[in-house]
C-alpha cells in the first residue's frame, strides 16, 4: 500500500503546483483574509460536535488557579475565540495569533463571552512569544494549532518559558492516524491539497511525540476518536505540567 500511497500523494502534489506557485509569488495572501471567516463559520459546527470533549478537558483548568488572583490564560493561535465559552468566570485572557484578520471575529466571541476579562490581542506566532514575560501565566492553551506551526518543539519551549512553575499547557489537536488505517492513507494522499485549504494545516503530524519529548514534569495525554470528518478524526487531548 505504501507504493500506491506515495504515487497518489505525488499526483496530488502535481495537481496543487499552481497553488504552490501562487503562494510563492504572494497571491495566496488573499486567502489569509478569507480564512478567518471560514474558521469562524466552521467553529460553530466543531464546537457543537466537540462540546463534551472540550468540557472534559477544560474542567481541569480549576487545578491550576494561583494562590491569589484570577487564572491567567494565554491562548496561542486563538483564532476566533472558539474556546472562550469553556473557560471559568473571571479568567484573564491574553490572545495570540499570527493572522491579524482574526481580530474582528475575536471581538464577536469576546462580546458573547463577557464572563471573562480580556487583556490583549497580540499578533505573533507560537514560536515567538517574546511579548509575554517568563513565568507569567498559569495556563497556555493550544487547540488545532500545532498542526500548522512551523516548529512544534519551539512552540512547546516557548509555552514552558511563559508558564509559571506548576502551570499547565493544555492541548486538543488532530493527529496522524494509525498506519494500518485507510484514514492514514488519505491523510497522506490528500495532504498537499489540505495544506492550502487549511492555511498550512497538516494532517500527518505525530504531535504527541513532540509533547512527550518537551520535558514537562508531568503529562496527561489521551488519544481519542472524534465525531468529525475522517481525516481529522484522530485527536490527542490533555495537559502537560511545567
Amino acid at each position: 500500500m505504501t507504493l500506491f500511497m506515495n504515487a497518489c500523494a505525488f499526483l496530488f502534489k502535481v495537481l496543487t503546483l499552481p497553488l504552490h506557485v501562487a503562494e510563492l509569488i504572494g497571491l495566496f495572501s488573499f486567502y489569509k483574509r478569507v480564512f478567518p471567516l471560514i474558521v469562524y463559520k466552521m467553529s460553530f459546527s466543531y464546537n457543537d460536535k466537540m462540546n463534551e470533549k472540550k468540557r472534559e478537558l477544560f474542567r481541569n483548568l480549576s487545578k491550576f488557579y494561583p494562590t491569589k488572583g484570577s487564572l491567567r490564560i494565554l491562548e496561542v493561535g486563538c483564532g476566533s475565540g472558539a474556546n472562550f465559552e469553556h473557560y471559568p468566570t473571571g479568567c484573564r485572557i491574553t490572545c495570540i495569533d499570527p493572522n491579524p484578520h482574526f481580530q474582528n471575529y475575536l471581538k464577536k466571541s469576546m462580546a458573547k463571552n463577557d464572563h471573562l476579562v480580556y487583556d490583549s490581542f497580540i499578533v505573533a506566532s507560537g514560536e515567538n512569544l517574546q511579548a509575554v514575560e517568563e513565568n507569567s501565566v498559569d495556563v497556555v492553551v493550544c487547540t488545532l494549532v500545532l498542526c500548522s506551526v512551523n516548529d512544534t518543539p519551539k512552540v512547546l519551549q516557548e509555552a514552558k518559558r511563559v508558564l509559571r512553575p506548576g502551570g499547565a499547557f493544555f492541548f486538543l489537536e488532530h493527529v496522524v492516524s494509525d498506519p494500518s488505517t485507510w484514514t492514514y492513507f488519505f491523510q497522506h494522499v490528500l495532504q498537499p491539497f489540505w495544506y492550502y485549504f487549511g492555511d498550512g494545516c497538516e494532517t500527518t503530524r505525530a504531535t504527541w511525540k513532540h509533547i512527550e519529548a518537551a520535558g514537562f514534569s508531568d503529562l496527561e495525554l489521551r488519544h481519542i476518536q472524534t465525531p468529525l470528518f475522517f481525516m481529522i478524526r484522530p485527536h490527542i487531548a490533555g495537559y502537560a505540567i511545567k
